[in-house]
């Protein structure tokens, strides 16, 4: 997983009209089905009823990812009543869940 600067995704969501945040659902649900989610392709959202399911399944990987730590459900809640404060707060938590160690992922280098 990569760290992502909260404020960044706030804001590039709101200058890019959503835009960003399309991109940022595909690429972090990259990430975690690197680190072993099981998320169907991202395809889907471009469907309208089918983008419910993709994000139901988009929230199950990010209560994998931090272990349990953050609930399928709120993640669930916190995108459809939210918006882009619902995916900067899923954003601060995947980035703990970066400081901790992602479940499945091999530890990143770290450069001196």
């Amino acid at each position: 997983m990569t760290k992502r600067s909260v404020a960044a995704v706030i804001i590039l969501s709101i200058i890019t009209f959503g835009i960003y945040a399309l991109v940022w659902l595909v690429k972090t649900k990259g990430e975690m089905v690197r680190a072993g989610a099981d998320i169907p392709t991202s395809w889907l959202l471009i469907v309208p009823i089918a983008s419910i399911y993709y994000t139901w399944k988009w929230a199950g990987g990010v209560e994998h990812v931090t272990g349990g730590k953050f609930s399928q459900v709120i993640a669930f809640i916190l995108l459809f009543v939210l918006g882009v404060i619902g995916m900067a707060i899923i954003q601060a938590e995947l980035n703990k869940a970066v400081d901790r160690g992602v479940p499945g992922q091999l530890p990143q280098a770290r450069v001196a």
